[in-house]
């Protein structure tokens, strides 16, 4: 195996390995929202990550001087719509019905920032890569409704907390594509600074239209079980998920990086299983299978498209010969 291929291996796993840490959230946000609202939430999550962002930024300031108009949009279409905005209707979809269904967003995440790699990064994709994505798709549908039909599961709220998840689908999906642009330009950790400082002042602005009560939120900081809930929240499934996300997603394409994110519903609903006491279903689990399935065969594709040119290159020597 080439190094290149070792890589690209490597990077896919990066990438599942951030995704799945994502997955935390589910089991945190349901506690810290008796607390406060998902904007505030998410306000707060950016304003502790103000303590890396902004040392980093000064630290790469020069790698700034390297990004020119367009970076500098991808950068507010990944801070505002993908960190930001995504993050509030993604929280805000946990208020309705079960957490499961929130899950409903990783079923057309992928579809999206396809779409966009075609569009935005003129990726070309290969015919057995839609084998793997629609085998994905799939894994993902079971994952959040089993064996079941949509609309026979759980009560009305749910659709609600779907939609909301499906608006985040589009920002994320339109953020996997726009950060591999950036990670070709800049490092991993100046792209996570970015993320988080700029998506700050938006966050503010939309948490003081809303009027909050500052001193309910103060109050609420200071009672050590909340405040160690947010910074666990803070540091692991959005710091830390985010630097082994990134650093992965500067080795591989956007469309397979989409495909490995899928670790994410899958260790969340394992979670809400252990943790949340919610009941996994046999086409959950047969779905939970099918989408690590689906990471193991991408991270394996790079060698199986050596081995399919050498057999290539050996019929052409033996028409030669």
């Amino acid at each position: 195996m080439t190094a290149a291929q070792t890589k690209s291996r490597s990077a896919i796993w990066w990438i599942a390995i951030g995704a799945a840490m994502w997955g935390l959230d589910a089991v945190f946000i349901v506690a810290l929202l008796h607390h406060f609202t998902s904007t505030q939430i998410v306000f707060l999550e950016h304003l502790l990550l103000a303590f890396f962002s902004i040392p980093v930024l000064i630290w790469k300031r020069r790698e700034l001087k390297t990004l020119n108009m367009g970076d500098w949009l991808a950068v507010l279409f990944i801070a505002w719509g993908g960190s930001a905005i995504a993050s509030i209707l993604f929280t805000a979809g946990f208020t309705y019905g079960n957490a499961n269904v929130v899950l409903i967003l990783q079923k057309l995440q992928p579809v999206f920032a396809v779409l966009l790699a075609a569009w935005v990064l003129k990726e070309r994709v290969r015919k057995s890569y839609w084998l793997v994505l629609i085998a994905a798709l799939v894994g993902a549908y079971f994952l959040t409704f089993g064996f079941h039909r949509p609309g026979s599961v759980g009560h009305d709220g749910q659709l609600t907390g779907a939609l909301l998840a499906i608006g985040a689908a589009v920002l994320w999906g339109g953020s996997t594509v726009m950060g591999k642009r950036l990670v070709t330009k800049v490092s991993f950790t100046t792209v996570t600074a970015l993320r988080f400082a700029i998506a700050l002042p938006l966050l503010f602005t939309i948490v003081s239209v809303g009027h909050p009560h500052w001193g309910n939120m103060l109050h609420a900081l200071s009672l050590t079980p909340v405040l160690a809930n947010l910074l666990f929240q803070t540091l692991v499934p959005s710091l830390i998920s985010l630097l082994i996300y990134y650093r992965g997603l500067h080795g591989v394409r956007a469309s397979y990086a989409t495909i490995a994110e899928l670790a994410f519903p899958a260790t969340g609903i394992l979670l809400n299983w252990l943790v949340l006491h919610e009941v996994i279903t046999l086409g959950q689990w047969v779905g939970f299978a099918i989408v690590w399935l689906a990471v193991l065969s991408l991270s394996w594709a790079p060698e199986r498209r050596k081995r399919t040119s050498l057999r290539a290159l050996s019929r052409m020597s033996s028409v030669n010969d």
